[in-house]
């Protein structure tokens, strides 16, 4: 006979509620747990703390007769061939179904912030670099295709995207943020997850909140952050990603905000994720953030305390391992209902409970780097690489040149791979094993662009010198950039300042090319370089990339999704800030970028006629649309990025300067031309006021058509009318903007 909860013409969530009626509390705290199958107390740690918990944590076997919740990266782990690996979760997942007495298969989950982090599985850019794009349609169809290759050998969910907005890139983790505006990072973070939830895969948000504005930019640490900046700067991106990108996870962050840890923070967790933005689906603790509860914060003693207090807060499952929510732990009986309801319904949500549900696996060859992926990853790059300085004219390079290539990145793999990448996340700790899948280095890519120019090791007899600087990403201190590896300022690391001076000083024209996971300061060659090229970890076809932009095959077209520094000190940068948190007086400190976020080259040019507004004046819950032609005045096809900026002349607290409020990319033939339109609503002008409370007020605005937060074209001055009105999380939260 099919039970309730068996039977699939029921409701997900009446289903989930028959089930767990008829479960022992063990078996509920069951399902709010994970097992780490090859973690170990060896080797270099891939997660905080993984060395002193892993052997602390509940086997696979103590847990079988209750049933497991999530299995951690049976992929991500250690290298496995992909048809090898599909078959063993399938008979691990056998095994836990054999022994629970309702066989359920357990949640498998795995990371895919640059591809499915896997042996052998395509490697994309970095999410720095899907910002640099401003293309939020190409990262949903990167993400709904990871999702496929996911999904074909047994993963359920992905921790991903990271929806961090940059606050001082000092930060290591920078490279996994997608920027430093929560619009950019809000619109193109929704569009990863609409693609990954669209393949079937559970999207996880992180970090929930506040972990990228920790003091002085060091991991982990407290987050200095006034309740404004936390509402309007920091919490909108997830909030897009729910309501506009179906997301069904969310992964507390590490850090505490004015002294209350994130994995027992009530206020985020059930007040707001929960009450206010009604989400419905799992809170997935980050990796051992329970534990941390009581190991770092030291707001509770012992486990079962930590377990308490995280599962009060909200957190439904505890990653990547059971150590604090123990069957064995009598935890409150209306807590524990709670979170494993919710587990329960995504479960069935994801056919979990369905009679039939079997392993994935059927032993057929697996290809995790098929032709298309390579595709989608080669155009992400292209995309995301940003001609920054060109005033020489030096770019696009001829083939035949002699040319010089300097610097420890130009012949690296290493230069195209972020931190989470399974080469640099797993996989440099298997030297015996190859890379997976072929990463060619900026100066073998160079030599396929240029069949015809010389390579030189010295500028002395060169017509031009490449000097290719950056970052090797890596793990808690093992790279210049990646999760733990933050730093004091934004000077290049490995010495390359001197190498980029002895450049400069051989008289010959010197393209800077940098390859990294966070901007550094150039303000020190700005006036001397012949071209600077920015290019942010762009996965494995970023050689190609990289190389295709400087010989012109490559039209640019990447927009800076974080300002680049003058000088390593002077953080963070101006972008968001109000008018005191400029350059001038009374400090003698000029914060002011070399290149402001926004800012990207073409090798063609644009002109941009005088923008048409339908109704300059409308009331406080209206909209207004805006026309504006943008025509191709050079010899050679580009790509221009229209972005639109507010600026609110005068606000009850202090408000940014200038703020993106929408953008398009507008691709056009040489003597061609589009018509851009932007319907603007006045929900966009809402913002935290002094009482806590987010209004739109009656009065001036500016809007903005601009190449860069900094380089203006147009501005057409708004009025709103009507009374001060508060908006809640019914309100618009984008500007659609159209080409035509």
């Amino acid at each position: 006979m099919v039970q309730p909860w068996q039977d699939t013409t029921l409701s997900a969530q009446r289903r989930a509620a028959d089930l767990l009626a008829r479960m022992t509390r063990e078996e509920k705290t069951a399902q709010l747990s994970s097992v780490w199958l090859g973690s170990d107390t060896e080797g270099a740690e891939v997660a905080p703390g993984q060395h002193a918990y892993a052997d602390r944590s509940a086997a696979l076997e103590a847990l079988l007769p209750y049933g497991v919740g999530q299995l951690t990266r049976p992929f991500g782990t250690v290298p496995v061939d992909p048809a090898e690996g599909a078959a063993r979760l399938a008979e691990v997942q056998r095994t836990i179904r054999a022994g629970n007495r309702f066989a359920l298969p357990a949640t498998a989950h795995e990371e895919c912030l640059t591809g499915f982090t896997a042996w052998q599985a395509t490697v994309f850019p970095t999410p720095l670099a899907w910002g640099a794009t401003f293309d939020p349609e190409l990262i949903s169809e990167m993400a709904q295709a990871i999702g496929a290759s996911m999904r074909a050998v047994g993963i359920h969910q992905g921790l991903a995207p990271v929806l961090d907005v940059v606050r001082d890139p000092r930060w290591g983790r920078t490279e996994e943020a997608i920027g430093e505006d929560p619009y950019l990072v809000g619109t193109v973070g929704a569009a990863y997850v609409r693609g990954l939830e669209a393949a079937g895969i559970v999207a996880t948000l992180k970090h929930f909140a506040g972990y990228s504005a920790s003091r002085a930019a060091r991991n982990h640490a407290p987050a200095s952050l006034g309740p404004r900046e936390l509402a309007d700067v920091i919490l909108p991106p997830f909030e897009m990603a729910i309501r506009d990108g179906g997301a069904r996870s969310v992964m507390p962050a590490y850090n505490d905000i004015d002294g209350l840890p994130a994995h027992a923070h009530v206020g985020l967790l059930t007040q707001l994720l929960r009450e206010q933005w009604e989400f419905t689906g799992t809170v997935v603790s980050d990796y051992y953030g329970v534990s941390l509860l009581e190991e770092a914060h030291r707001v509770t003693d012992g486990e079962s305390g930590a377990a308490r207090l995280a599962l009060a807060a909200g957190v439904d499952v505890e990653l990547p391992a059971a150590r604090c929510f123990d069957p064995a732990d009598p935890l409150p009986e209306d807590l524990l209902d709670r979170a494993a309801l919710r587990v329960l319904t995504q479960k069935c949500e994801l056919g979990l409970l369905d009679p039939d549900v079997g392993p994935v696996a059927d032993g057929t060859p697996v290809d995790l780097n098929p032709p298309h992926m390579r595709e989608l990853a080669q155009k992400v790059a292209e995309e995301s690489v940003v001609l920054l300085g060109n005033d020489s004219g030096v770019l696009p390079l001829r083939d035949g040149l002699r040319i010089a290539l300097r610097g420890p990145l130009a012949d690296e793999q290493a230069a195209m791979l972020g931190c989470y990448t399974f080469p640099r996340h797993v996989g440099v700790h298997h030297p015996e094993l190859p890379t997976g899948v072929d990463v060619p280095t900026l100066a073998e890519a160079l030599r396929t662009e240029l069949p015809d120019a010389v390579f030189v090791d010295e500028p002395a007899t060169a017509d031009v010198c490449l000097a290719v600087v950056g970052d090797r990403s890596g793990l808690f201190g093992r790279g210049s950039s990646g999760e733990g590896c933050d730093t004091e300022d934004l000077q290049l690391p490995y010495g390359q300042a001197e190498l980029l001076d002895e450049a400069m000083a051989s008289g010959v024209p010197v393209v800077i090319v940098v390859l990294s996971g966070r901007p550094y300061a150039l303000g020190r060659w700005a006036d001397r370089a012949a071209a600077v090229v920015q290019a942010f970890f762009p996965g494995q076809e970023g050689g190609g990339a990289v190389a295709g932009v400087l010989s012109g095959r490559v039209a640019p077209s990447g927009r800076l999704p974080v300002g680049v520094p003058r000088s390593p000190g002077g953080q963070p940068a101006p972008y968001l800030a109000p008018p005191l948190g400029r350059n001038g007086f009374p400090s003698t400190v000029d914060p002011t970028p070399l290149y402001p976020f926004g800012h990207g080259l073409s090798y063609t040019t644009f002109s941009w006629d005088q923008p048409h507004c339908d109704a300059p004046e409308f009331t406080t819950n209206g909209e207004t649309t805006l026309r504006l032609t943008v025509r191709n005045t050079g010899d050679r096809p580009g790509t221009e990025v229209v972005q639109l900026y507010l600026h609110d002349p005068v606000g009850t607290v202090a408000r940014p300067e200038v703020r993106l409020v929408g953008y398009a990319r507008v691709p056009l033939d040489a003597g061609a031309s589009a018509e851009v339109h932007a319907m603007f609503p006045a929900d966009l002008a809402a913002y935290t006021g002094a009482d806590g409370r987010r209004v739109v007020e009656p009065g001036a605005l500016e809007l903005r058509f601009a190449a860069s937060s900094e380089r203006v074209h147009h501005t057409v001055p708004l009025t709103l009318t009507g009374p001060v009105r508060e908006v809640g999380n019914e309100r618009r939260m984008r500007c659609e903007v159209r080409v035509k």
